[in-house]
């Protein structure tokens, strides 16, 4: 269960990436309420899986998955 909290951490962490994109190009409310959402849910998610797994181990999956999948959604969108 907490690998999959992590991995979840992960797509969050992409979500706020793609909300910072949107916020700087619409600049509206809706998408800082996202952003905040999406880093926070993030960061809870992470905080869950590093009760039992290392944080080294946690934190390096965690930003792989927000840094490459990030980069992927910049490309493709």
């Amino acid at each position: 269960m907490t690998w999959v909290s992590l991995v979840v951490a992960g797509l969050f962490e992409m979500f706020g990436v793609g909300m910072i994109n949107k916020l700087h190009n619409d600049r509206n409310w809706q998408s800082l309420v996202l952003l905040i959402f999406a880093f926070g849910a993030s960061f809870m998610f992470l905080a869950y899986s590093m009760k039992t797994l290392p944080m080294g181990t946690a934190y390096a999956i965690w930003t792989g998955i927000g840094a490459s999948g990030g980069a992927i959604l910049g490309m493709l969108l």
